[in-house]
């Protein structure tokens, strides 16, 4: 399984940034994805997660509104929509999957322990 995380940038307050999550080594419409950033001094969270047949979407409170979730199983790509910045968004930004903590449907969403298969981080800096 690999995942890889890309899109992130340096970004004004107010504005939008879109991630990546480009998926391999699995397939692909049989999990569900999910999004965790990790803060500076903060544990890893969860952001968002989407279901195995993208009908079911998940979001944290923090960023429910201002972030969509989605994914296109031709590119076998999740995609996080960030709009609304602020700083308090900046983090690095994973994407995961794993067929027991967030399995097909998001089960133990926000939950991270346990998640198997991490990608690579992407930073998001929420800046002026």
């Amino acid at each position: 399984v690999q995942l890889q995380a890309s899109g992130g940038g340096l970004v004004q307050p107010g504005g939008s940034l879109t991630l990546s999550c480009a998926a391999s080594g699995f397939t692909f419409d049989e999990y569900a994805i999910g999004w965790f950033r990790q803060a500076p001094g903060k544990e890893r969270e969860g952001v968002s997660c989407i279901s195995h047949s993208g009908m079911s979407t998940y979001y944290g409170k923090s960023v429910k509104g201002r972030f969509t979730i989605s994914r296109d199983v031709a590119k076998n790509t999740v995609y996080l929509q960030m709009t609304t910045l602020k700083p308090e968004d900046t983090a690095v930004y994973y994407c995961a999957s794993d067929d027991g903590v967030l399995g097909r449907g998001c089960s133990k969403f926000p939950e991270l322990d346990g998640v198997k298969h991490w990608g690579e981080g992407t930073q998001v800096t929420v800046s002026s």
